[in-house]
């Protein structure tokens, strides 16, 4: 499975900051420790042009990104500080997303080993998002015709807000967002179908409402390409996450998602979201399951577990 990578997906950040950055180059060691992918199937993003970003995000934020031009305010609200190497990652990142969803509609299922930034408007980012990765390579792919739909499966304990404002108005994209309730954002966006969650939740009744959910989302959206934010907050413990499912939770919810959208025939492309775990090694184990569902899958795609919820 082909999946983006860059050395600069991880950027220096304040100490005591409580965002990752490292979840990513150790998520990459994971990976290519246990053999779940290869060097070759590391694809290195170019940095994506302000003519692909503007056809989501508005020339007035792309400029003030670009600048240092942000105010302590809209910094406040991205809640991690601007630098070049910042601006130079977001774009990284979202290459690298549009990158996966090129390589799904090629070979089936592809990733990005970071993405997700689902917090990101139009015209400002929020909640540790720059630029939302998943619009872009959405928006990139319709313009070029290369898809016609596409549906958006967010799984982060927290709701892919930007996503659904950006999206919301558009009938050609359809976003699915399950999430914390109470958590964050306080005001929710609208997306074509959310399922709140109550705090606590855990492993049965979480895959209950996703099974009970995800097939008439890939029935009605008629996409020709699925992007899953396969956020790994939901896990017991979390420090934002608010919900409680299980390791083992977390690799059915993969496994189904991933069963789900290969049976219907639709292409794949995975991003990675959130995830705060007691530890960064912590979380990058955590991310890593989705790999190995999808490795899994791979190598036999007739063996449907999913009974097994």
């Amino acid at each position: 499975m082909k999946c983006s990578y860059s050395f600069d997906y991880e950027v220096a950040l304040p100490p005591g900051h409580p965002f990752p950055m490292s979840k990513y180059p150790l998520l990459k060691a994971q990976l290519l420790q246990e053999g779940i992918i290869a060097p070759a199937d590391l694809v290195e993003p170019e940095l994506l042009d302000i003519a692909t970003l503007e056809r989501v995000h508005t020339r007035d934020y792309l400029n003030k990104l670009g600048s240092a031009g942000l105010s302590a305010a809209e910094t406040r609200r991205l809640g991690i500080p601007w630098s070049d190497a910042l601006w130079r990652r977001s774009r990284l990142a979202s290459a690298g997303t549009l990158l996966a969803a090129r390589a799904a509609l090629d070979e089936g299922m592809a990733a990005n080993l970071a993405g997700g930034t689902h917090h990101a408007f139009a015209d400002h980012g929020e909640g540790f998002c720059v630029l939302n990765d998943v619009a872009v390579a959405v928006t990139q792919l319709r313009a070029e015709g290369a898809i016609a739909k596409a549906a958006i499966v967010d799984l982060d304990v927290h709701q892919g807000n930007g996503t659904a404002a950006i999206f919301e108005s558009d009938a050609d994209v359809y976003t699915f967002s399950m999430h914390g309730e109470r958590n964050y954002p306080s005001v929710k966006m609208r997306s074509n179908l959310d399922v709140p969650l109550r705090d606590g939740t855990g492993d049965d009744e979480y895959l209950g409402k996703l099974e009970q959910h995800l097939p008439g989302v890939i029935e009605r959206s008629q996409a020709d390409l699925v992007l899953y934010v396969a956020g790994v907050d939901v896990a017991a413990g979390d420090r934002y996450g608010r919900l409680a499912l299980t390791e083992e939770g977390i690799r059915k919810r993969d496994r189904l998602v991933i069963e789900t959208v290969r049976r219907h025939g639709v292409p794949l492309a995975i991003v990675l979201a959130g995830g705060y775990a007691p530890t960064r090694a912590r979380t990058a184990e955590l991310h890593a399951h989705v790999f190995r569902e999808a490795q899994a899958h791979e190598r036999n795609p007739a063996d449907s577990r999913s009974g097994a919820f």
